[in-house]
């Protein structure tokens, strides 16, 4: 199993959290373990979206479905991305 080394840690910060590993019945290296763990897991997860959020990205994606006001000219898009290769 490998190890991590954090230095330079505040000394108030330390003894916070040696309070929080004794609170939660643990060592301060168990506790510090497990919030790491937690803390990798919960990136994993999908961020839940408010009800406001989640009806604007719908009304995004609704304005996607709708055909353009206008026609494209896609032979002066093609020309104009052509500009930006190198």
């Amino acid at each position: 199993m490998a190890s991590l080394t954090i230095r330079n840690i505040d000394d108030d910060l330390k003894r916070k959290l040696q309070i929080r590993a004794a609170r939660n019945g643990r060592s301060m290296e168990q506790d510090l373990r497990l919030a790491l763990q937690n803390l990798v897991a919960e990136e994993r997860k999908p961020r839940l979206r408010s009800e406001a959020e989640a009806r604007v990205i719908y009304e995004q994606l609704r304005a996607l479905r709708q055909p353009p006001l206008e026609p494209i000219d896609q032979k002066a898009v093609s020309d104009e991305l052509y500009d930006y290769l190198p």
